[in-house]
């Protein structure tokens, strides 16, 4: 516990201070080659990504498994009517949303070790409330309760992963942890048609059993979680002295000398910038398939004309193959360092996927359809994230820009509750016609942001050119250190 103390008091210390003054293109130490740069990349990986892949898979399991639940007569035994389903799937995200922000502040406050376990064991804790619920209200209670907690951890581990990563590095590893999403999807229907054998055990329905044993399986996570979590760079144990100045040296030549303080001006900041907006858009026209996606899949396939149980197994096919495209497609973008041009290619993917299952009726074609979708619209959630966030500079707007981001991408969660209607059913021609024609938005608002970006680092390297060669004084510096992406030396990924 003593240690622990300790590493609290050298964190907080690290994340409330000054980046240095180091030259943003000076990445590369002289003592730290392209091989051992690969080897220390390889250890924060294992350190880091598998745990933080866990926990975000078994949070969309939880936060999407009532998808699954209701094949096993969840409306039946609650009395639903209507659209009170659909009113349980959508009251969780206005909580969720109202959740980012401040949770994204807390990260920083406190530290992702202990934030990050609070909030999990919580959302856990709901989760087992749920498999008892006896009536429409009880469900709406313990919805609202699992966004207020789950809230925090997507737009907390996307800027956690930003604070060991330089921007171009972190796609890839964004992918790497959304990937968890597709296979929270693969799992979970095995894991339901398992527990759909269970109907009945101790009195108790299968669709209790999914959020009972899915909630007990989170909650146990939660309590090793404290432990599994590095909290910084300067206070990782699995780092060697010099391995923990050389993280801290790549990231601050990463970012310059913009500012690491914590003060509510980096905040406004990130709201009134214009980009963030255009970015919460993008997000929330992938997100919208995508929860549509995780919260219908298996009525979709159902109502091909296979049984409920068949319908449980047949949506895992859909998620391994977009699991395999969400890495590849990240890892090629941070190969070549851009970010639109691969969002663009999984938007037109993800059109044609709707296409089909909009157009045709026959079971093999739309069956076809929904893993060309899936293909599309997975990869889309970590290129945005790490195109975002690869374009803000400063560490707390940074962070807030992030949660707006996965804000406006869970608007798209509100909306996708409403997407496929009972009335819509088998086809639901109309749902995914509504999902064309949000990716159509992003694929349009995409082009202009690669666009904006080109001309707009065209302009600086035009500024850079004619101005001065000299270098900068301290108290430019200093002036500097607040203005983020807007300084002059900062170039926009496109």
């Amino acid at each position: 516990m003593t240690s622990k103390m300790a590493e609290k008091n050298e964190a907080s210390a690290f994340a409330l201070s000054s980046v240095e003054d180091i030259s943003p293109g000076d990445v590369e130490a002289p003592e730290y080659g392209v091989l051992a740069t690969k080897k220390l990349l390889r250890k924060l990986d294992w350190h880091i990504i598998p745990f933080m892949s866990l926990i975000y898979l078994l949070c969309f399991l939880d936060r999407t498994n009532i998808g699954n639940a209701r094949l096993d007569h969840l409306e039946r035994d609650l009395n639903l009517h209507g659209l009170q389903y659909n009113d349980c799937l959508a009251i969780l995200f206005p909580f969720y949303i109202a959740a980012e922000i401040p949770s994204n502040m807390m990260m920083k406050r406190t530290r992702p070790s202990i934030w990050l376990t609070f909030i999990m064991f919580f959302w856990s804790a709901c989760m087992i409330g749920q498999g008892f619920v006896k009536s429409y209200s009880g469900l709406m209670a313990t919805r609202v309760f699992l966004g207020v907690f789950e809230g925090g951890l997507f737009p907390g581990v996307n800027y956690y992963i930003t604070q060991w990563y330089a921007r171009h590095e972190c796609g890839f590893r964004m992918a790497m942890f959304f990937s968890a999403a597709t296979l929270a999807g693969a799992f979970g229907g095995i894991l339901a048609r398992g527990i759909a054998e269970m109907d009945g055990v101790a009195g108790i329905a299968a669709w209790s059993w999914i959020f009972i044993l899915e909630g007990l399986l989170s909650i146990w996570v939660s309590l090793v979680a404290y432990w599994c979590i590095y909290d910084y760079p300067a206070t990782a144990r699995f780092l060697s002295g010099e391995e923990r100045a050389e993280v801290q040296r790549r990231l601050q030549a990463d970012h310059g000398h913009l500012s690491n303080d914590f003060d509510m001006k980096y905040v406004w900041q990130a709201i009134c910038d214009w980009k963030i907006y255009i970015h919460m858009l993008i997000c929330m026209a992938g997100f919208c398939p995508i929860y549509s996606f995780a919260l219908f899949l298996p009525t979709i396939i159902k109502n091909m004309g296979y049984t409920a149980n068949d319908a449980q197994l047949m949506s895992v096919p859909p998620y391994v193959c977009a699991c395999f495209f969400t890495i590849a497609g990240s890892w090629f973008a941070d190969r070549i360092k851009k970010r639109g041009m691969f969002l663009m290619g999984f938007q037109l993917v993800a059109i044609l996927g709707f296409g089909l299952l909009a157009g045709s009726g026959r079971p093999k074609v739309q069956y076809t359809g929904t893993v060309f979708a899936a293909i599309g619209i997975y990869p889309q959630i970590p290129l945005g994230m790490a195109w975002n966030s690869g374009n803000i500079g400063g560490s707390l707007k940074r962070g807030t820009g992030i949660a707006m981001q996965v804000m406006g991408g869970n608007c798209g969660g509100i909306i996708a509750s409403y997407v496929y209607l009972t009335r819509d059913g088998p086809r639901f021609i109309v749902g995914h016609s509504i999902l064309i024609g949000f990716v159509s938005m992003a694929f349009f608002l995409t082009f202009f942001m690669s666009t904006w970006c080109g001309l707009e680092n065209v302009r600086r390297d035009k500024i850079s050119m004619e101005a001065s060669t000299q270098e900068l004084t301290e108290e430019q510096k200093m002036r500097e250190r607040e203005l983020a992406d807007s300084v002059p030396w900062f170039r926009y990924t496109v």
